[in-house]
């Protein structure tokens, strides 16, 4: 199974990382702060429920230290098993398949803790994301307003082989 060079330096998000995740958001665009977030700015408070309420990682840049993703895997309250991607990519590492190989780790590891499906809320208007969501299995989804709300089932796409990172993606 191939990995993503990413993975290498992904590890859990802690407290503490807030100096380096502030300055992840602030070198964000606008717009992919609120495709992510639904707002421009993002407080440490945002950051520490996120961390009390998820399994979090951030992905950092090994020649300089500063992240360049931030990934998120939390359980869907009222709905046992369901857990809900969070996703966000520094717009200049964007389109180099690191999204993928991140969502893919995410969706192995709530896999692994019992999850029986991968959700993510996104506009539907955000192609990038709705296509690496189609590459990690089948999905379904319903409209709520301009958004999509995306399941993915984790045991049809381990069945599938769509979970391991087979490939190196150019999305």
């Amino acid at each position: 199974m191939l990995t993503h060079p990413i993975l290498a330096g992904t590890r859990p998000a802690r407290v503490e990382d807030w100096p380096l995740i502030d300055a992840f958001h602030h070198r964000s665009s606008r717009s992919a702060l609120y495709r992510r977030w639904g707002r421009t700015h993002v407080l440490r408070r945002d950051i520490e429920r996120l961390l009390a309420h998820c399994d979090s990682w951030i992905s950092l840049d090994p020649h300089n230290g500063e992240v360049i993703a931030l990934t998120c895997a939390g359980p869907l309250s009222r709905e046992p098993g369901v857990v809900d991607l969070g996703l966000q990519v520094a717009d200049i590492h964007q389109r180099r398949g690191i999204g993928t190989a991140l969502a893919r780790h995410a969706a192995q590891h709530a896999q692994a803790r019992g999850a029986h499906t991968l959700s993510a809320y996104t506009e539907a208007s955000n192609t990038p994301m709705l296509h690496l969501l189609r590459r990690l299995g089948p999905m379904r989804h319903t409209y709520d307003g301009t958004h999509l709300d995306i399941r993915i089932p984790l045991d049809r796409a381990a069945a599938s082989g769509t979970l391991s990172d087979t490939e190196h993606s150019r999305h």
